[in-house]
């Protein structure tokens, strides 16, 4: 189960699959034997297994889970095209692939979410490295010394090296002038205040720019994907859904789509345990809606992955860390989550969120200055290249407004014009949905 899970994604990632070599534990005998290190962490719960060994490979250090014997290479390439494995790669793949640890941990934050404080990534210091594609690549050089063949890495449109996936999640579009009212009301400007609500009830709001950023990303050649959100009461619990009401941007959204754009669902709070209203929200959209990323980027593991399964959701984009950019099941590419009630894979696609905007300077989050962002993710972005894998960015419309000098358009343009210079593919969901669907195929 756990190796048909891993090898799946692993054939994914390569452009060719060479025929006859067998990948398997010592017992099988196969060509490519990987050793059987987990011990039975399986048949049980625990969310956490022993400390990884940290181990050098092509001149990166790596956490290696299930790997008891640090004296023994990595890999071995043996006569008569055999390889050797020294470390559970079945294991450690599928653990941090599937998710293992969110599911059996019952660590939530106050929204409800696995928090990153809580993952072997924090814990171990390895958030923005895909460290499962660096196990593939052990695994790929294995094969390929078996099969007497090389394998590169999936390429995108155009033979692109990597593909981006540019997002907005559009939570606010008449709230730009609270913030600096309130400040002004706090300091008894009353001046200041005064003009504030003024501009309010006579101008367009900052955020109202939907037809602004869309305009934005077509000057990059690019097209972005919108995640709108339907609902506009506050949640249950006084968590705030969107501050408009969709029926009123009905007209608009469509004309985005017309235009260019994809329209994804924003699912509201409570969706991500309620088939029934996340239908309802796809419906509201114009057009097909393929694809949902949860408003807060709720989710709930043992019951989220079946919500989006029952409602026939194409693809998600929820599954990054609020806290940290990075990669949350350790993998550059989308794969699709594990089903351990099923032992398989939901049939959906995960594409996963990388870096998010407000996590780069909220208060409660990383706090880097403007100067400091494309320096910190550029090694992310690096490690996506490499491999050919799908980097999502997530910029709300609210960070477009010309007034944030932190996390607004001057630090997304520098990004853009990065990601642009290392001829990336700009694709959107359904294009990624395709690609997925042909390398299955």
């Amino acid at each position: 189960m756990r190796r048909a899970y891993v090898l799946h994604h692993f054939w994914q990632a390569y452009e060719s699959v060479p025929v006859g070599v067998a990948i398997g534990y010592a017992s099988e005998q196969p060509q490519v034997e990987i050793a059987d290190c987990a011990d039975g962490f399986f048949a049980g719960q625990e969310p956490y297994p022993a400390a990884p060994a940290h181990r050098t490979w092509r001149g990166r250090e790596l956490p290696f889970f299930f790997a008891p014997h640090p004296e023994q290479p990595l890999l071995e390439l043996l006569p008569g095209n055999r390889a050797r494995i020294n470390f559970d790669l079945f294991a450690a793949a599928f653990y941090l692939l599937s998710g293992w640890q969110e599911f059996f941990s019952d660590e939530r934050d106050r929204h409800g979410r696995f928090p990153y404080a809580a993952s072997v990534q924090q814990r171990y210091g390895f958030v923005a490295v895909p460290v499962v594609n660096h196990y593939f690549d052990i695994l790929k050089t294995a094969v390929e010394h078996a099969a007497g063949q090389p394998l590169t890495p999936r390429c995108w449109v155009d033979g692109a090296p990597f593909a981006t996936f540019i997002t907005h999640d559009i939570d606010e579009l008449h709230s730009a002038w609270k913030a600096p009212a309130k400040a002004a009301l706090h300091q008894r400007n009353w001046l200041r205040f005064g003009q504030h609500i003024w501009r309010h009830f006579t101008q367009p709001d900052a955020w109202n720019n939907l037809e602004i950023v869309q305009k934005i990303i077509h000057g990059y050649g690019a097209r972005s994907t919108f995640f709108l959100l339907p609902e506009h009461q506050k949640a249950a619990n006084g968590t705030p859904n969107a501050d408009y009401i969709f029926s009123t941007i009905y007209r608009r959204s469509a004309e985005l789509l017309k235009n260019g754009a994809e329209l994804a669902v924003h699912g509201s709070i409570g969706t991500s345990t309620n088939p029934q209203k996340l239908r309802k929200q796809c419906a509201q959209l114009p057009g097909k809606v393929l694809g949902n990323r949860f408003h807060y980027l709720y989710w709930e593991p043992r019951t989220t992955p079946f919500v989006l399964a029952e409602t026939g959701i194409a693809y998600d984009s929820t599954l990054g860390f609020a806290e940290h950019f990075g990669f949350r099941h350790s993998y550059c590419l989308p794969f699709q989550p594990f089903n351990f009630l099923a032992g398989k894979p939901f049939d959906f696609l995960e594409i996963p969120l990388n870096v998010m905007d407000a996590t780069l300077h909220h208060p409660n989050y990383l706090q880097l200055g403007p100067e400091e962002i494309l320096p910190a993710l550029t090694p992310m972005f690096q490690e996506i290249e490499r491999f050919g894998g799908v980097c999502t960015l997530l910029w709300h419309n609210d960070h477009f407004d010309p007034a944030n000098e932190t996390t607004g358009p001057r630090q997304f343009a520098e990004l853009m014009q990065y990601l642009r210079s290392r001829n990336t593919a700009f694709v959107n969901g359904a294009d990624i949905c395709a690609t997925m669907r042909h390398l299955s195929s």
